[in-house]
């Protein structure tokens, strides 16, 4: 049968840009494999490791059936592209991880089992225990590697930590006691005066209702400003100050959280005491808040040793992977509170699994909370109706209003084929170029908050890391533009005064966080790098950051929780495997004011019409 890319396999490896040659595939090739292991490694479907895998746990258990051994492969290759499970009945959508320099694949043609004696030989695998539907999922089984349900094979890890997963949020969501109703609607008529109907307003009511909630929204639709009146909410129904966690999935979004409610605090009808507590208020990320150090699979809280809180509080949700959130419900205490904060309808975390999304999908039907936020409150206009048609996957409508156009709507229409050349090119070039202008001009003043605030005027974003549409490229063009049109003389090292910089690893005794982005300066003959934060620039010594590159350009993945004034989205091509409804949507509403889509109408069209192919179970664990 013919394989054709209609899921996404993660971030393909380029070519070579400069001759179009086939990229070099000799590191993921295993030498040794035989039969439809070897063919399917060949064609680009499976990379060295899980074939290794395979074959380890076949020759373990005595398993040669091959068709049994490539399920395997194929299993550990859908953790790592982000599943939690391989369905059978989806091979037929996996694509080659190898791409050429535009970021699209050709379709392979694949020697799959037929399907009815595949699962049939799965059944007989000594790797494998067949759990049938409807049985209660923690009835003693025999161990085994793997597991079988209908056509779905998840890996024993997996397996067990959405099974934990599961259970806790069910027990969670029935086992925390309500607060008195009556009280509920006394404080919330007080934070919220005078509209009871307000969307916020019974978000938090739900959040208060509930031993599980998801406060859901997309951009600008008022969160942050929804957990700051929860926490003065809770704070009022608990006489007293309650133990609160604010916890994110990356140092800059905790960083970020903990600056919006404290700035909330001076807006809002609070007693004195609460505006004393929300400004005391402070996140972490998650493995801080856990005790998780790195490296170590160890945890300070866990089911043995519980979190002291009585609620938790984690925004960006959709970042937040399977195991993390197993985890943190185990160390949860029993009365605890736990609010997920986040847009589900955003990339999912860059670990295994979808958990926010399963939490609000119609097969979740556990007694957990849902409230999702719907007004938009930072943008309107033709950003706001395109991003509800890709939501509700539309596109028609998408490719109807980006042609239409508008004060904050761009769509400069470039073939697939084509790289991005000409008008679009020059079109690019002046927002990129007017951007650093304005960042080198305040960076050389010695104007740290100006140019932090220029570095924000504009963000290029792309689908791809490498290749003719993706960072790599197009930030060493900016850079080149900035030497060109700007007079800028970099040092050895590349770096100049004016320079947009990004933290790339968590730097705690600094003070700095993966993603944390700022502008280099010089002071007294030194550079240093002024990061962006709430209170004022952060300065560090450029020296001491060890994981620091130019962000001339960003993908999509990296600029979630970001927000930027224009936008320019290169858009992946209509066979890339990244383009998907969610990588256009997240990129689309980094967007404060205006965006400008750069790319196809069958491009634009083929990522609304497909969506991030993440198998997972828990939803329907969840319904269970």
């Amino acid at each position: 049968m013919t394989t054709t890319p209609t899921s996404p396999t993660g971030q393909p490896s380029p070519a070579s840009p400069a001759t179009g040659a086939e990229p070099d595939r000799s590191a993921s090739l295993a030498r040794t494999a035989t039969g439809l292991l070897r063919e399917v490694n060949e064609l680009g479907l499976l990379h060295a490791a899980d074939v290794h895998v395979a074959r380890r746990l076949g020759a373990v258990t005595g398993e040669d059936d091959e068709r049994v051994l490539l399920a395997v492969a194929l299993a550990v290759r859908a953790v790592r592209h982000g599943s939690v499970a391989l369905r059978l009945s989806g091979v037929g959508d996996l694509v080659p991880e190898d791409a050429d320099d535009s970021g699209t694949v050709e379709p392979v043609t694949v020697p799959w089992p037929e399907r009815d004696g595949w699962l049939e030989a799965l059944r007989r695998s000594p790797l494998t225990v067949e759990h049938r539907p409807g049985e209660d999922p923690d009835a003693p089984r025999p161990t085994a590697p793997l597991h079988l349900v209908g056509d779905g094979l998840w890996l024993d890890r997996y397996w067990r930590q959405e099974l934990a997963v599961a259970r806790d949020l069910r027990e969670r969501s029935r086992a925390v006691a309500p607060f008195e109703p009556a009280l509920v609607e006394a404080v919330l008529d007080r934070l919220w005066p005078g509209d009871r109907a307000d969307d916020q307003r019974a978000a938090a009511a739900v959040c208060l209702s509930h031993g599980v909630s998801v406060l859901a929204g997309g951009p600008g639709t008022g969160k942050t400003t929804t957990v700051a009146r929860l926490l003065a909410a809770v704070h009022a129904l608990s006489g007293g100050a309650p133990r609160v966690a604010l916890a994110a999935p990356t140092g800059k979004a905790a960083a970020r959280l903990t600056e919006a409610v404290v700035s909330a605090a001076g807006q809002g009808a609070f007693t004195t005491a609460e505006r004393s507590f929300l400004r005391g208020a402070t996140a972490s990320t998650l493995h801080r808040l856990l005790g998780i150090r790195p490296g170590s699979v160890r945890a300070r809280f866990d089911a043995e040793h519980r979190l002291p809180h009585d609620v938790v509080i984690v925004d960006e949700a959709s970042m937040v992977g399977l195991g993390v959130m197993a985890r943190l419900l185990s160390a949860l205490r029993p009365g605890a509170r736990l609010v997920l904060v986040g847009d589900p309808q955003q990339l999912a975390s860059v670990e295994v699994g979808a958990v926010l999304a399963d939490l609000v999908a119609p097969a979740a039907s556990s007694p957990h909370g849902v409230a999702q936020l719907r007004r938009t409150h930072r943008y309107g206009g033709t950003i706001a109706a395109i991003a509800q048609a890709v939501r509700e996957e539309r596109p028609a409508d998408v490719v109807e209003l980006l042609r239409a156009g508008g004060p904050d709507v761009e769509f400069l229409e470039v073939p697939d084929e084509e790289l991005v050349t000409g008008a679009a090119l020059d079109v690019v070039r002046t927002d990129v170029v007017a951007r650093s202008r304005a960042v080198v001009e305040a960076a050389r003043a010695g104007d740290a908050e100006a140019a932090l605030a220029a570095l924000d005027t504009h963000r290029l974003l792309c689908a791809h890391r490498r290749g003719t549409r993706g960072v790599s490229h197009w930030g060493g063009l900016a850079q080149r533009w900035a030497v060109e049109e700007l007079g800028v003389l970099p040092r050895p090292d590349g770096r100049y005064v004016g320079l947009p910089v990004i933290v790339t690893a968590n730097d705690p005794a600094v003070g700095v966080f993966n993603g944390d982005t700022g502008v280099v300066l010089e002071e007294d003959g030194v550079l240093v790098a002024a990061l962006g934060r709430g209170a004022g620039p952060l300065r560090v010594p450029l020296a001491r950051l060890a994981a620091v590159e130019p962000v001339h350009a960003m993908t999509v993945h990296r600029s979630q929780g970001s927000q930027f004034e224009t936008v320019t989205v290169l858009a992946a091509p209509e066979r890339s495997p990244l383009a998907t409804r969610e990588m256009f949507y997240t990129a689309l509403t980094r967007a404060r004011s205006r965006v400008r889509v750069v790319g196809s109408a069958r491009a634009v069209a083929a990522a609304v019409e497909r969506p991030l192919a993440r198998a997972t179970g828990l939803a329907d664990r969840l319904r269970g």
